[in-house]
């Protein structure tokens, strides 16, 4: 019989991780999958709106980005939120961490 190793407790399945805006949580999605995807998109060099929309589309479930969109958030301001939420879900050290 092939060796099997249990590994569930080095594992973390906590919820997902939140950004905090305007006293407002905002989900961000953190499995690995959405991970890799949104990290291939904005590897670009510059990404483009479409690479940004697309990582926000894929970070942030319906909830999330339903609270976005009543903030009115400017574009540039739009931006600092998505390129937190990348910052949040790679492990990159994140201003305001709580």
């Amino acid at each position: 019989m092939a060796k099997t190793v249990d590994i569930t407790e080095k594992l973390d399945f906590d919820d997902n991780p939140c950004l905090i805006i305007k006293g407002r949580q905002i989900e961000v999605n953190s499995d690995a999958p959405t991970i890799l995807r949104v990290m291939g998109l904005m590897s670009k060099e510059e990404p483009g709106v479409k690479e940004i929309k697309e990582a926000y589309d894929l970070m942030f479930p319906e909830n999330s980005k339903q609270t976005i969109e009543k903030l009115k958030l400017k574009f540039r301001d739009f931006v600092t939120v998505v390129q937190s939420a990348i910052s949040l879900i790679t492990g990159d050290d994140t201003p305001g961490e709580q």
